[in-house]
């Protein structure tokens, strides 16, 4: 240790530091006035640049206050930077999301400095062991290093639209992390928004939703845009399978499913729809477990009378935590007028086929109602054509 005077203050590792609250550097400054300086302050040696001690080192600028001096030896800047971030962790006033910025700018600061491409296997492996051991050394958990490190990027990124964001989050009066991961995330396609949510002016939720309720919007647009010409007249067999109002799964997610994403309708744009049906139709309303409420509300809304279910059973299935698999589809049969049927020989509410493509309904379904009815048949939102059906639907072929 030693008392010295000369010190260099490097702008760049200055703005690393959290700064005081008014309180804060008021109380240090009296302390300091009352007993002196009691803390070395620590300096990079062979630099003499200031790591710990900047609000003290001013203190006693402005005061005519000795103060002792102790050394680290560090490699390089990086390491200076690593050094001032670890050592602020250790404060006890930190807020919660100053504590992240310091923790995830250590956690991207030890992944660069490995230097591999960042899609490596090796990398990732490497990735995987810095947040272990500073989660450890930090009493947190890897994802949460892994969120922070997030966190720490996203301020980077969004600097072109707030250049103050990472002393703002330093000084804790800045967004919360959520908030600059999110805005991160719309910076390309959304400017505006990510400015809104860094400036406080909107909340992440909100501007969320209402990118959710325009993409609803987009893709409904596409169905009216795409959506074949209903055919003329009326039917006497009918087979429906509605384009359920799915969230989208994204495709982050699951990237090799891409044939879940087709546009989706409302209930009430489902109620409103005009099925046409002659006097004495037969109806059969496809759904799963999940819109069967829904189904037989859409039923009632079309005029049609509910008489039986038929159960596809399938191979396989999902299964939700807690629940059963769900390995089965339904077929609502209902009726307007009174239809007859032509068969009834081996004609069964339940049955067993393979799976096809997603929504594709099973073949042996159709052989069914082809054998039991008569007339003009019509498939709507069908996926594929089928054989003594009018198809219709944006997929109708």
């Amino acid at each position: 240790m030693m008392v010295g005077t000369h010190i260099i203050i490097d702008p760049q590792l200055r703005e690393l530091i959290p700064p005081l609250r008014d309180e804060e550097r008021q109380a240090l400054e009296e302390n300091i006035r009352r007993d002196g300086c009691r803390d070395p302050l620590v300096v990079w040696r062979g630099h003499d640049i200031l790591l710990d001690g900047h609000h003290r080192y001013e203190i006693c600028q402005r005061h005519g206050i000795d103060f002792a001096v102790t050394e680290v030896e560090l490699a390089d800047r990086e390491a200076a930077a690593d050094w001032i971030d670890a050592n602020q962790l250790g404060r006890r006033n930190l807020t919660p999301d100053q504590a992240a910025l310091l923790r995830g700018r250590r956690y991207n600061r030890l992944k660069r400095k490995q230097g591999r491409p960042s899609k490596s296997p090796q990398n990732e492996d490497f990735k995987g062991k810095t947040a272990a051991r500073l989660a450890r050394e930090h009493g947190v958990s890897r994802q949460t290093i892994e969120r922070d490190g997030q966190f720490a990027a996203a301020i980077q990124k969004t600097a072109a639209i707030q250049p103050n964001l990472e002393r703002k989050v330093a000084s804790g009066k800045g967004p919360t992390k959520a908030a600059v991961i999110k805005a991160a995330e719309l910076l390309e396609t959304h400017p505006d928004q990510a400015r809104a949510v860094l400036e406080g002016r909107r909340t992440a939720a909100d501007v969320v939703r209402e990118l959710r309720r325009e993409a609803t919007a987009q893709r409904l647009n596409e169905v009216a845009a795409r959506e074949a010409q209903a055919p003329e007249g009326v039917f006497d067999v009918i087979v429906i399978d509605p384009p359920w109002p799915m969230r989208k799964i994204e495709r982050d997610c699951r990237p090799n499913q891409t044939e879940l994403d087709y546009p989706t309708m409302t209930e009430e744009q489902l109620a409103a729809l005009t099925i046409p049906a002659a006097e004495d139709c037969h109806v059969w309303l496809w759904t799963t477990h999940r819109f069967l409420p829904m189904a037989l509300r859409l039923l009632d809304a079309w005029g049609l009378k509910y008489v039986c279910t038929f159960v596809w059973h399938k191979p396989g299935g999902f299964q939700p935590v807690g629940l059963p698999q769900f390995n089965c589809e339904f077929a609502l049969y209902a009726r307007r007028g009174t239809p007859e049927f032509l068969d009834t020989k081996a004609f069964r509410t339940c049955f067993e086929a393979p799976r096809g493509r997603h929504s594709e309904k099973p073949a042996a379904f159709y052989d069914l109602v082809r054998r039991v009815t008569a007339g003009r048949r019509l498939d709507m939102f069908n996926r594929r054509a089928i054989a003594g059906f009018v198809g219709w639907g944006k997929e109708a072929q």
